[in-house]
């Protein structure tokens, strides 16, 4: 009997089960896709991180000196050891340290330049240049020959070299095939003129000189320049360089191969170069190559830098993972609860015919089972085949964890409800007493959260790593907030159902008596809700946070939306086509002169500028407001009024101070202090106004010599392609301009792969988030949907209209969504208060900014629209939903919401 009864009964919804097996492959998908998200973007980051740096910083050198060459040293520069000790060297590379094809380079050099004796060679002043002698392979591979020949090799003992230069090398020195230099002692021909195959590999980038002659100075006071350059000599002439003064040394350099680097080989590729410098691979190197071999390498650098980027913007993920993975666990136990509410009496009818828990618990886990394991099956395949990344084993546990929790979430719901038979009874929100489990579990919880706020507050993210707990802080203020919502809830219910009472209208109590007769088990929805908001709040104020620091780190940049300088006076062509340009708003041309402090501490910038225009754009752009009226010109020999910044007050306080521009020279006294000013933000500049500067100095005002040298144009839509075809039309082609644009520096900012994928993958959480909160909301919603239905029905068989019904069931969901709204925005602002001090965006907005100072740390601060839009979300979407029920509703017939059986 007991067995008919059990295979007998009837089966799951199958609409329900469609329901959870797509929730259950979303939220699979979601969980697999964000540990291959975060590698995905962390390995793009290192890739750029080394592949941004010109090619010569990413190469590994091993260098020998004279004095370290073991036995003959004439044997052991010979060209077939060299050779040989560079085999033995790239068999001590293991990955991920691999040495990419080409752009290897090995031989011997001097690292000392020699002077050449022939005075017929450019002498800018009058010091001879100073050339550097490679012998090194491969240079008929890396070469095109130009002119002449290759250099052979010399006799041994002979001190006649044959040399080869690059073209750009003799253009600058005037050398030609057949030149004779004298160095040192030895006597160098020209045998050849070549041209480097890739200039940019690094063969040729790792040592510019091998390419071509720089200009240098002397540390003399005053500094004289001279020219350096390289000559390139047959890789067997390595011993004749140890007869020279040139300190020559053995050398090996091999490019890093970056191509298939990830981010989980960083860390190993940054030990093995450490090893290799300073550790065990440093010994072994030393036994191929000589006692006193060296490496160096920026590749170390290069990745210390990454992992400090990495380490900052990991704890700002984090926090949007926890909030994420909370809310969605959160969404498949409440769809678990709705399940068991609905089957509710189908299994209590099981137990009380002798279905044993085990047994009951072990068929709806099957059941659940069967389709929530196959769903975060595939979930996770997608995930693996759609998003890009290296770390599948965490994908697949986190597929599998979501489809565990899916499959053992009803079981145990059924369980602790079906337990024993109890009667059916009514646990009202506001009628339900807390119990004393409840009561412990609630102070655990906030215990934690305080825990966690206060170790975030703590410490600065920057630090690195990611603090588990800190980084649930978020999801644990929220889940604080539904508790004491939970607790109080009771109270506004109470006090607004007593007027409600009085009134003769049914609408109002009875929508009131209703929200107060919600099941007390109503706060898990809530909990959703509240979470999500909190999540959402906070990561939206994070991406706000970020938007804000790059437009005000680009418009200090620039000073206005568009900057246009020289190094001389701009043409006056150029200043009325850029005012014409479709967008530009306002105009300003400005005089900025350099001064020398006589403190000798940091430079001056006097700007000149008309006080109106100036001041418009100081109110326009927010840096440094304030009124033309203060620079007013007194008249007389009074001082001019300045603005001024707050370092120029506290160097030289408010006294008149003299300068000496090239108009002549002004006396200034300090008037308006400013930290910033579009002309020149930051620094000690000072601001004067150009029309009493003009009446002063009349004559070399209108000086076109001394004409403005920077334009700064405001304007929102500014059309950038017309002011570059201004620029281009109206720029003396001895005289270049410089455009810059504020939209092209703000993009500047999100230029690495790092920064641009943690924002991508944060805003994708915080949708995720928020598509997890509709959704609580609709199921907490559809829950109570079948007894609204009832309810409507029953009423409208007494006369109720239409109007009245769906606002009773707009009145009856308000509370629980307003409840939700109003405590997901406070809370929401209280956590963005509360741990904003702890989170640095510096590494997230501004790349390349370390930050740590309190001018240049980007802060978390409360944005309104974050905390706002996704509340009122909420309530719309609680508002839809009624109105959707009673306009069902009012489409149905009525017997068949009261049908026989049905509860009442």
């Amino acid at each position: 009997m007991r067995a008919a009864t059990w295979w007998n009964r009837p089966r799951p919804a199958r609409a329900a089960q469609l329901a959870l097996g797509a929730l259950v492959l979303v939220t699979a998908f979601l969980a697999a896709a964000f540990p291959r998200g975060v590698t995905a973007y962390e390995t793009r980051g290192v890739r750029h991180a080394l592949g941004s740096v010109a090619a010569g910083q990413r190469t590994v050198e091993v260098t020998v000196s004279r004095t370290d060459l073991p036995g003959d040293p004439a044997a052991s520069c010979a060209a077939g050891e060299l050779t040989r000790q560079d085999r033995a060297i790239r068999g001590l590379f293991r990955d991920p340290l691999r040495i990419a094809p080409g752009g290897s380079l090995y031989g011997v050099r001097t690292t000392k330049p020699l002077p050449a004796q022939d005075s017929w060679l450019p002498r800018p002043d009058g010091l001879a240049p100073g050339l550097s002698l490679y012998a090194a392979a491969g240079l008929g591979t890396h070469t095109r020959l130009t002119e002449g020949r290759l250099p052979h090799a010399a006799a041994p003992g002979k001190r006649r070299l044959e040399a080869a230069v690059t073209v750009a090398t003799a253009r600058t020195l005037t050398l030609r095939v057949g030149s004779t230099l004298h160095l040192d002692g030895l006597t160098v021909r020209i045998s050849g003129l070549l041209t480097p195959r890739d200039p940019d590999s690094a063969y040729w980038a790792a040592d510019p000189l091998m390419a071509a002659a720089h200009q240098d100075t002397t540390p003399d006071i005053p500094p004289q320049r001279l020219w350096r350059a390289g000559l390139l000599l047959a890789p067997e002439d390595g011993p004749a360089l140890l007869r020279t003064g040139g300190e020559p040394e053995k050398f090996w350099r091999y490019p890093v191969d970056t191509r298939a680097l990830t981010a989980g080989d960083a860390a190993r590729l940054r030990d093995r170069l450490v090893s290799l410098e300073h550790g065990a691979a440093l010994a072994r190197l030393r036994d191929v190559a000589g006692g006193g071999a060296l490496a160096d390498s920026a590749v170390d650098g290069l990745l210390d830098a990454f992992a400090r980027t990495r380490a900052a913007v990991a704890p700002v993920v984090a926090v949007a993972a926890y909030g994420v993975g909370t809310v969605a666990a959160v969404v498949l136990l409440m769809t678990a609860g709705l399940t068991a509410a609905r089957r509710h009496a189908e299994l209590a009818l099981l137990r009380a015919r002798g279905a044993s828990l085990a047994g009951l618990a072990g068929r709806l886990a099957a059941e659940t089972g069967a389709v929530a394991l196959p769903a975060a099956a595939a979930g996770g395949g997608l995930a693996l085949l759609l998003v890009p990344g290296q770390r599948v084993l965490p994908s697949l546990l986190a597929a599998a964890g979501t489809g565990l929790l899916a499959t053992v979430a009803l079981p145990l719901r059924a369980a602790v409800a079906h337990r024993r038979p109890r009667p059916v009874e009514r646990a009202d929100t506001v009628g339900a007493r807390p119990s004393r489990r409840r009561t412990v579990a609630e102070l655990t919880v906030l215990v934690l959260a305080v825990g966690a706020v206060l170790a975030l507050r703590g410490r600065s993210t920057a630090a690195g790593g990611v603090d588990t707990l800190a980084s649930v802080a978020p999801v644990l203020t929220g889940v604080i907030a539904a508790l004491v919502l939970l607790r109080l809830s009771p109270l506004p219910l109470r006090l607004a159902a007593r007027p409600a009472a009085r009134t003769t209208g049914l609408t109002g109590f009875l929508s009131l008596a209703r929200a107060g007769r919600a099941p007390a088990t109503a706060g898990l929805p809530l909990l959703a809700l509240v979470v999500a908001l909190t999540t959402a709040s906070f990561g939206g104020s994070v991406l706000a946070g970020v938007a804000t620091a790059r437009e005000h780190a680009a418009l200090t940049a620039v000073g206005a939306e568009a900057r246009l300088s020289a190094g001389a006076p701009l043409p006056e062509e150029l200043g009325r086509a850029a005012g014409r340009v479709p967008g530009v708003v306002d105009a300003v041309p400005l005089r900025i002169d350099v001064q020398a402090a006589d403190d000798n501490g940091s430079p001056l910038y006097l700007v000149i500028a008309d006080a109106e225009a100036y001041a418009r754009l100081s109110r326009t752009t927010g840096l440094g407001a304030f009124d033309a009226r203060e620079l007013a010109d007194p008249g007389g020999d009074q001082p001019l009024p300045a603005l001024v910044s707050p370092r120029f007050r506290t160097r030289f306080g408010d006294a008149p101070m003299a300068l000496q521009p090239e108009l002549g020279q002004l006396v200034i006294r300090p008037k308006t202090v400013r930290a910033d000013t579009p002309a020149q933000p930051g620094g000690d500049f000072v601001v004067v106004d150009a029309r009493s500067v003009a009446r002063r100095h009349p004559d070399t005002y209108r000086d076109p010599a001394t004409g403005p040298s920077v334009l700064l144009l405001s304007g929102r839509s500014l059309d950038t392609r017309a002011l570059r075809a201004a620029v281009r039309a109206h720029s003396p082609a001895d005289r270049p301009v410089r455009l810059a644009l504020r939209s092209a520096v703000r993009d500047r900012f999100a230029d690495s792969p790092l920064q641009q994928g943690a924002v991508r993958l944060y805003t994708a959480a915080v949708a995720a988030g928020a598509g997890f909160a509709l959704l609580a909301l609709l199921l907490s919603l559809l829950q109570a949907a079948p007894q609204r239905g009832q309810l409507l029905a029953r009423l409208r068989t007494m006369g109720l209209p239409r109007a009245q019904g769906r606002r009773l069931l707009i009145l009856e969901a308000l509370p629980q969504a307003l409840l939700a709204a109003l405590g997901g925005a406070l809370t929401g602002a209280a956590t963005v208060r509360l741990l904003g001090p702890g989170i640095d965006l510096t590494a997230l907005a501004l790349p390349g900014t370390p930050g740590g100072g309190a001018a240049d740390t980007v802060r978390l601060h409360t944005d309104p629209a974050s905390l706002l839009l996704p509340s009122a979300g909420v309530l719309a979407l609680a508002l839809a939903v009624a109105l959707a029920q009673a306009w069902l509703s009012g489409r149905r017939d009525m017997s068949a919401e009261l049908r026989v059986g049905d509860p009442r």
